[in-house]
């Protein structure tokens, strides 16, 4: 049977790099995204991109319906989707708040609840995989308190079902990297995103294939015995 991996924010830099790398490993891809570059990203016999707004409950379980009448089963759901905007406490919009909630942990939420029914009672472990950020964890960066609570909500979230579908066979964790070169660098500004990178041990900028890298690690078989954790990367940055 042909293992299915969900990616969602496939598009973007990180996702793209997720996408090659499941493909690589032999999965049958399907990426989600808002928008998408022109072009083939992948090649189609093992790469579908489908386009929706995840933050919408109603979008997201059209798109797993078609998915189940499609493919029949997910083996892998990635939650990459994810955005951050820059306003800093007080003077954060009160829209901007709920887009980024919206974005960062809504689209993660709904994933899940489409995601799991065609899980259950698959071969072997299934993974849910969840990408967070260093940033909820570590106060001495830049990143603003509703986007670190956005992620932290992820984070709760993934422990939760960690524990509630154990006996299911669905392995449940996070990824946490620190500073990694995406597109999402360009909401900083020159200043605040020399001081982020210089504070990195390595001196640079983590990259989307090391993160991939981690991913493909869970989504195999020795991620089958990992779950409810919430794994930083971060080159050693800041250990508690």
């Amino acid at each position: 049977m042909t293992k299915i991996a969900v990616v969602t924010g496939a598009a973007g830099g990180m996702g793209q790099a997720i996408c090659r790398r499941m493909i690589e490993e032999g999965f049958s891809v399907i990426g989600l995204d808002m928008t998408w570059p022109d072009g083939t990203l992948f090649d189609t016999a093992v790469f579908r991109a489908v386009t929706g707004d995840l933050s919408d409950d109603r979008a997201v379980a059209e798109i797993f319906d078609g998915i189940a009448t499609r493919e029949g089963h997910v083996d892998v759901l990635v939650n990459n989707a994810g955005t951050c905007f820059m306003s800093d406490f007080p003077e954060i919009p009160a829209e901007e708040f709920r887009r980024q909630m919206a974005v960062n942990f809504d689209t993660c939420f709904h994933c899940c609840q489409a995601a799991i029914p065609l899980m259950l009672g698959g071969e072997g472990v299934r993974k849910i995989i969840n990408i967070s950020s260093n940033g909820a964890y570590n106060f001495d960066v830049f990143d603003p308190p509703h986007y670190r609570a956005s992620k932290a909500a992820m984070d709760t979230l993934t422990k939760d079902l960690a524990r509630r579908y154990a006996t299911e066979k669905i392995a449940v964790n996070s990824i946490a990297p620190a500073m990694t070169q995406t597109p999402l660098f360009n909401v900083l500004s020159e200043e605040t995103l020399a001081k982020a990178v210089a504070a990195m041990p390595h001196g640079t900028a983590m990259q989307p294939d090391q993160i991939a890298a981690w991913v493909a690690f869970l989504a195999g078989p020795g991620g089958d015995v990992c779950s409810g954790n919430v794994i930083v990367l971060n080159q050693g940055r800041d250990v508690r």
